[in-house]
């Protein structure tokens, strides 16, 4: 490449650099970074700061926490455990056949199983009363 062409190549790539920088200019996100900087740095100044004392203040403060929401439950929630595990709901199954009710919080449960095995676990599903508000 000969020193013409090359300088040619760079003088195009100087001109593409210059129109990226204008449309960077004109952007309102890049104004408003440019003007909190501008602010930034003449706060610093004020208090006689260097951007390393602004780091060590910001990064020694607690992350925010974020605002809590207040849960609204419903009978269908398991409420938090001790360990921190969410509690599965209480389920109470009727037998229609026999009139046994069971509560259950596992499907492990030994009168359970032994329904689900004579009668099916669709059938025996459908044997859940509602929940007690």
């Amino acid at each position: 490449m000969s020193l013409l062409s090359e300088y040619l190549l760079k003088e195009q790539q100087l001109k593409e650099l210059d129109d990226e920088l204008k449309a960077m200019e004109s952007d309102t996100q890049f104004q408003a970074d440019l003007a909190f900087k501008t602010r930034l740095d003449t706060l610093m100044a004020d208090f006689d700061k260097h951007t390393a004392d602004v780091v060590a203040l910001l990064e020694s403060l607690p992350e925010p926490t974020p605002t809590p929401t207040v849960p609204t439950a419903s009978p269908d929630t398991p409420t938090a455990a001790s360990d921190g595990r969410r509690k599965r709901r209480t389920r109470v199954y009727e037998n229609p056949h026999t009139g046994e009710r069971i509560e259950t919080r596992s499907a492990n449960h030994k009168t359970l199983k032994a329904w689900k095995a004579e009668h099916g676990a669709e059938t025996v599903e459908a044997w859940v009363l509602p929940a007690e508000s």
